[in-house]
């Protein structure tokens, strides 16, 4: 157990909440286990239809821990390999979010950094405060980027943008990544908390297995030719339709109503 990760499940919605607002929620070994730990476990609960990470205090994550770079302490391990397998391990945070079978959100506010913008990317969504300060950030101490941001952000704005973003570190507000696509919603940020936890427990509240599928269906739109993907929505289509929700959701049109799901 950590301190540098809180755990709320509400209504069909987890809320993961990296906890060290002293360092801007820099990532740190344990929060890291614990991020995987969590969306490994989530990621099988069928209670849980929706997954919300965010940022305690000010901030989202500014990444990395600069601090721990600059003393030397960045890496437990002395070895090239050691150090890539454990780099590796922590990174499965990003694959988790982008590919578990149901829809994630970023509740994103103040500094978005480095793999902490990477990890808010892999997300389905981005919800962020009019305080938002986004930037890659990784040309600014010298590092290469990890945890998938070079592939989320290239599928989010382009290759070119993506690059231009990635070697200047340039900063954006969260007009400017709202224009650009980065972000799904901007709001004030007394109203970041509400909006999002609307916006999950909407989804929470859906029918569960569609949803699964939708998101296998976009997953696959990013890199799969079109027969491929024809082929799984097909699949996908037919399947959720022997679903009882799809004939709970099909009795209340006709009548007039409003579906109640169940997952089932």
């Amino acid at each position: 157990m950590t301190d540098h990760l809180l755990v709320e499940e509400r209504d069909g919605v987890a809320v993961l909440t990296m906890n060290r607002p002293d360092r801007l929620n820099a990532l740190s070994g344990e929060m890291l286990e614990a991020l995987v730990e969590n969306c490994q476990r989530l990621s099988m609960d069928r209670s849980i239809g929706c997954v919300v990470i965010t940022g305690a205090g000010r901030g989202f994550c500014a990444g990395g821990d600069v601090k721990s770079m600059a003393e030397g302490r960045e890496f437990a391990d002395n070895t090239l390999e050691a150090k890539v397998l454990k780099l590796r391990g922590g990174m499965e945070v990003s694959r988790l979010l982008h590919e578990m079978a149901k829809p994630t959100i970023a509740m994103v506010r103040g500094p978005v950094a480095g793999a902490g913008m990477s990890i808010a990317l892999s997300c389905d969504m981005r919800v962020a405060s009019d305080t938002l300060k986004f930037t890659t950030a990784f040309a600014n101490v010298g590092y290469s980027g990890d945890f998938g941001g070079s592939y989320f952000l290239t599928h989010l704005v382009g290759t070119a943008k993506a690059r231009e973003l990635y070697y200047t570190a340039d900063k954006l507000n969260a007009a400017e990544a709202h224009a650009l696509g980065i972000v799904n919603r901007v709001v004030a940020d007394a109203d970041l908390e509400a909006e999002t936890m609307a916006l999950a427990q909407k989804i929470a509240n859906g029918p569960k297995i569609a949803l699964s599928y939708m998101k296998r269906n976009m997953n696959a739109a990013m890199t799969e030719p079109l027969a491929r993907c024809f082929d799984m929505e097909a699949m996908h289509h037919t399947r959720s339709g022997e679903t009882e929700d799809h004939k709970e959701a099909a009795k209340a049109f006709v009548e007039k109503r409003t579906p109640t799901f169940r997952g089932l």
